[in-house]
């Protein structure tokens, strides 16, 4: 496995209790990319019915039993999620969204403008209404990232960090033979690509074209409160935020508590490449948002703001899966803002093609080689 986020450690966990031999291996620390500058969001609200909502409803399942374990070291919370719309169009749109996601199986609960507050007392007033999605969870991202690797780790699995992938070795047949880091090379049948925003570099490395590009995204973190927000809370505007294609700067407000006191506040995006800038009209925006949302948080303190990379793939699908173009390559990254939620079906049907089972979903919607190289056809 190469990546030691927690889609690596997804992938590392079931592998190993599948009972293969495994090695991650990472760059930096674990949880050092996009991991440890997330949310640690599981969520279905925000996803259409298709390939990835079904992906997260595995997922859901799968955190589930996960946190039966880990529940409580991960800082698990099956909280639930609210959307809310400020207008009568927006809860018409809201409306018509959850009857396709009840179709496959999400539990969407309308919530009237009126009773919005029996949900969250500290909403704003006026609000049109919203949708309750009880399936929607949280968890801390880091913490999940180093517990899944350690549960990995008593079932056999190395971790080596510090050491940069710097060849894939192929055999004549063009056939994955194992890695090259600045250290030691490692010989192995099958590499997994989950190096996260990193993942095309991965992937070109293995002599392949896989275009996945970072989007920078701000969280906002507030000093420590009492519970003023119980829920995963956004505006409807988030949704269409997520299935974007735009390079420039979008943000919509999302909230949420946490089991420690601070509020976390999302949620911005943009094609920036790698640009670490700490841009200051994104935080005014997203402390308006926020404010305009949660009045109560008008004159909160903001501690601090981290930044990240989420990984985007052109067609908002993570690439997940064995690489028909190079024989032992797999491929479990791009999953953009969603990977934290879908983790653990990302590495439970990479572990059940790696023994040969049937994987419980359809894998051809995230094959790796959907992506025309430019300037082909």
């Amino acid at each position: 496995m190469v990546g030691a986020g927690v889609v690596g450690a997804a992938c590392a966990y079931y592998a190993a209790r599948a009972g293969l031999a495994v090695a991650v291996v990472d760059r930096g620390p674990v949880a050092g990319g996009t991991t440890g500058a997330g949310e640690g969001n599981l969520l279905v609200s925000d996803k259409e019915p298709g390939p990835e909502l079904d992906l997260a409803l595995l997922s859901t399942r799968l955190w589930r039993e996960l946190a039966e374990d880990l529940g409580e070291a991960v800082e698990y919370e099956p909280k639930g999620g609210v959307v809310v719309a400020s207008t009568a169009a927006g809860h018409e749109a809201l409306r018509a969204f959850a009857a396709g996601q009840r179709a496959v199986g999400v539990i969407a609960e309308e919530v009237p403008g009126e009773r919005l507050r029996e949900l969250e007392p500290h909403l704003a007033p006026g609000l049109a209404g919203g949708f309750h999605y009880p399936q929607d969870a949280q968890v801390q991202p880091a913490l999940a990232a180093a517990h899944l690797l350690r549960a990995a780790r008593r079932m056999g699995a190395e971790l080596i960090t510090g050491e940069t992938v710097t060849a894939v070795d192929l055999g004549p047949d063009g056939a994955v033979r194992g890695v090259r880091t600045d250290r030691r090379r490692l010989a192995a049948p099958a590499v997994v690509n989950a190096a996260g925003t990193w993942g095309g570099e991965l992937a070109a490395l293995a002599g392949v074209h896989l275009p996945v590009m970072p989007r920078r995204g701000f969280v906002l973190v507030t000093e420590p409160l009492p519970r003023v927000v119980r829920h995963k809370v956004y505006a409807a505007d988030y949704v269409a935020n997520v299935a974007s294609g735009s390079a420039g700067l979008e943000t919509s407000a999302v909230i949420e508590g946490t089991p420690g006191g601070p509020v976390l506040i999302g949620a911005s995006r943009e094609r920036v490449g790698f640009d670490r800038t700490l841009s200051q009209e994104v935080l005014r925006r997203l402390a308006g948002q926020a404010a305009e949302l949660f009045p109560v948080l008008a004159d909160v303190t903001v501690l601090r703001a981290y930044r990240g990379f989420r990984p985007y793939l052109p067609d908002h699908l993570p690439a997940i899966g064995a690489d028909p173009r190079v024989p032992g390559l797999h491929h479990a990254c791009g999953h953009e803002g969603a990977g934290i939620g879908l983790a653990p079906a990302t590495g439970l049907l990479i572990a059940e093609q790696l023994t040969g089972k049937q994987p419980e979903l359809d894998l051809g919607p995230f094959r790796a080689d959907r992506f025309p190289v430019v300037g082909t056809a």
